[in-house]
């Protein structure tokens, strides 16, 4: 696969552009785009660039980030701080991420959508408001291992770290879900079934396939 080299504000600004055209292919009026990586590849960075260069083109958009769905301690870590399986399979709440994500912007929904469920440091409820995201938004759902769970995003982004990279940039106490991403290269291969990859491993010097 050819990489092209780029900045990460024109890849924002391309990005941008590809969803002024982009259709649900299930009818709903508003995009779902994955922004799929590692913490240590910081798709929530990409995801605010392309919602900030949406802005000027007329066009709303919502990040949200997994991290804001979070399973209660009690459960993600009931079989300690450091399960890989759980991380994998556990950690995120799937099921509120369908009801209070996906579900209203499903064709027919409402279009308002819950930000975050919960506070990632608190381990408490956010309560957030919701949010309405009008025809035509779009929403940008960023975060880990995104594209093993079936949600049904219209155009999906993995932002990639070669195994050595992913090592280098994720902090010592978080080096025990690599295993985790290891297990997500085997099962899922993101960089080869997203529709767009960009490849961090320099984050000054991304480079991407669209």
């Amino acid at each position: 696969m050819r990489l092209e080299a780029i900045t990460w504000e024109r890849l924002g600004d391309l990005l941008a552009e590809r969803l002024l055209d982009l259709t649900p292919a299930d009818g709903s009026p508003w995009p779902r785009v994955a922004v799929d990586g590692a913490p240590a590849a910081r798709p929530g960075d990409l995801a605010a660039l392309v919602a900030e260069a949406l802005r000027p083109r007329g066009r709303s958009a919502l990040v949200v980030g997994t991290q804001g769905f979070l399973r209660p301690a009690s459960l993600r870590l009931e079989h300690g701080h450091q399960d890989v399986e759980a991380y994998y399979d556990g950690w995120f709440d799937t099921g509120a991420l369908w009801r209070e994500v996906f579900g209203p912007l499903e064709p027919g929904g409402d279009g308002r959508v819950l930000p975050d469920l919960r506070d990632p440091a608190t381990d408490r409820a956010t309560r957030s408001p919701y949010v309405q995201l009008p025809p035509k938004g779009v929403l940008l759902l960023h975060g880990p291992l995104l594209l093993h769970h079936w949600f049904p995003f219209d155009l999906t982004v993995h932002v990639r770290l070669s195994p050595a990279a992913l090592r280098r940039r994720t902090p010592e106490s978080e080096q025990w879900t690599l295993p985790a991403y290891e297990r997500y290269e085997d099962e899922t291969a993101p960089a080869d079934s997203a529709d767009v990859l960009v490849r961090a491993d320099d984050p000054r010097h991304p480079a991407w396939n669209g």
